[in-house]
C-alpha cells in the first residue's frame, strides 16, 4: 500500500502543471476550489481501493491525503529556489505569496521530506497491523509546530494585508494533527506502564549516580534559559542583554516576515514550561507521560529549528537579518545544541525507560493489603 501511495502521491505534479498552463485556474478563489476538490478526489481515491479490506485505523486517510500535499510542498520550495520551473508560478502569485519566505521555503522542504517520509513509515504500520503510536506523537509534534507558526506568522507578519483564499486551506493541515495527536495520546501506549525489580533498582539511584540524566538535566537548564532569552528579544524587552544579542547574535529575530518571533513566541509560552516538566521528570521516578511527551515535543523542535537555522541561512533572507559573520558559528552551534536536547531526552526515555515506569508491587511488599501479604 506504501508504494501505491508513494507513487500516487506523484500525480500531483501533473495537477499544478495543468494549472499552471490554464490561466482559468489562476484566480484565487478558483484555486481554493480546485484544492478543496482535489482533496476530496484524493480521499475518494484512497477510501475506493481500501473498500475491500477498510484500514481500521482513520489517520491512514490523513496520511495518504497528506502525502499527495508533501510533493506540492517539495515542490514548491523546489521551484522558489530555482531548481526546477514551470509547476508553482501561478501559485506564487495568486496562491500564497508568502511561501516564497526564506523560513516557509525551509518549512516546505521538511514536509516534502521529513513528513513525507514519516507519513509512508505510518501507512506501512498500519497496513501491516504494527503499532506506530511514538512515531505518530513525534509527526503530530512536528507538524503541529509548523502549521502553527506558519498560521499565525502569515497573519502577525508583513503578509497579513496579502492573504488570498488559499490560506484557508491551512487550518485543515493545522486540525488534522491537532485531532491524531489527541487521537494517539488517549491510546494504550506500545510499552506497558509497570515495572518490575529492574524499575525499583533504577528508581532507587539518586541523580548524582546517573550521569546521563544529570548532563540532561543541565542542558535543559540552559535550553530553558536560552528560551527565555530569545523570548524577551521577541517580546522588544529593553534589557541591554536583549539588545546585545538582537543586534549581535541573531538579528533574524527581528525579520518582518514574522515567522521567526512567532516562533519564539511559541516556544516561550508552551516549549518552556515543557522544558521545566522534563526536568522534573529526570528528577522524580515514576513520571509515565515522559515517554510521551518527550517524544511530541522532540518532533516539534526539531521541525522549528530545522525552519528556524534554514531560514537564517538562506539566501531569500536580507542581509541585515541574517547572522553575522564574526558570531556564525556560535549562533549555529546554540541553535543546533538547542534543536538536540529535547531529541536526547526523548532518545534516552526510549532506550531505557525503567526510571519513567510505575513499580508493581512485590509479594510480601510493604504496603500490600494485610490479607494479601498472609497470602504470600
Amino acid at each position: 500500500m506504501e508504494t501505491l501511495v508513494f507513487l500516487f502521491s506523484f500525480s500531483a505534479l501533473g495537477v499544478l502543471y495543468a494549472m499552471n498552463i490554464t490561466p482559468e485556474f489562476q484566480e484565487p478563489y478558483v484555486i481554493l476550489e480546485i484544492g478543496v476538490a482535489v482533496l476530496v478526489i484524493v480521499f475518494l481515491f484512497y477510501y475506493l481501493i481500501t473498500r475491500g479490506n477498510p484500514p481500521k485505523d482513520f489517520l491512514f486517510f490523513v496520511f495518504a491525503e497528506f502525502c499527495f500535499t508533501c510533493v506540492i510542498d517539495l515542490t514548491s520550495a523546489l521551484e522558489y529556489d530555482g531548481i526546477i520551473s514551470g509547476f508553482m508560478d501561478f501559485y506564487q502569485k495568486t496562491g500564497e505569496p508568502y511561501l516564497g519566505t526564506s523560513y516557509a521555503i525551509m518549512m516546505c522542504y521538511w514536509d516534502g521530506i521529513a513528513h513525507f517520509i514519516l507519513y509512508l513509515m505510518m501507512i506501512s504500520r498500519i497496513t501491516d497491523r504494527r503499532a506506530y503510536r511514538t512515531l505518530g506523537l513525534f509527526w503530530a509534534g512536528s507538524l503541529c509546530a509548523n502549521m502553527s507558526v506558519f498560521i499565525t506568522g502569515i497573519v502577525a507578519g508583513k503578509y497579513g494585508s496579502e492573504i488570498r483564499p488559499a490560506f484557508w486551506l491551512n487550518f485543515l493541515f493545522l486540525l488534522m494533527p491537532v485531532l491524531g495527536a489527541i487521537a494517539l495520546f488517549t491510546r494504550p501506549k506500545d510499552r506497558p506502564l509497570i515495572g518490575g525489580y529492574n524499575a525499583q533498582h533504577a528508581q532507587t539511584m539518586k541523580l548524582i549516580w546517573r550521569p546521563l540524566d544529570l548532563i540532561l538535566v543541565v542542558l535543559l537548564l540552559a535550553a530553558m534559559a536560552f528560551t527565555v532569552l530569545r523570548g524577551l528579544v521577541a517580546l522588544d524587552s529593553p534589557l541591554e542583554a536583549c539588545s546585545v544579542y538582537l543586534s549581535q547574535y541573531e538579528p533574524y529575530l527581528k525579520d518582518p516576515v514574522g515567522y521567526p518571533k512567532v516562533m519564539m513566541l511559541h516556544l516561550f509560552f508552551y516549549g518552556l514550561p515543557l522544558l521545566g516538566a522534563f526536568v522534573y521528570g529526570l528528577l522524580k521516578p515514576g513520571c509515565t507521560w515522559m515517554s510521551d511527551w518527550t517524544m511530541f515535543f522532540a518532533g516539534a523542535m526539531i521541525q522549528c529549528q530545522w525552519s528556524h537555522i534554514g531560514g537564517s541561512l538562506h539566501s531569500r533572507t536580507t542581509t541585515p537579518f541574517r547572522i553575522p559573520n564574526d558570531a556564525f558559528w556560535t549562533v549555529l552551534g546554540a541553535n543546533l545544541l538547542y534543536a538536540a536536547v529535547p531529541i536526547l531526552v526523548a532518545m534516552r526515555v526510549q532506550s531505557n525507560p525503567y526510571f519513567f515506569l510505575k513499580i508493581a508491587p512485590f509479594p510480601g511488599q510493604t504496603g500490600l493489603p494485610n490479607s494479601e501479604e498472609k497470602d504470600t
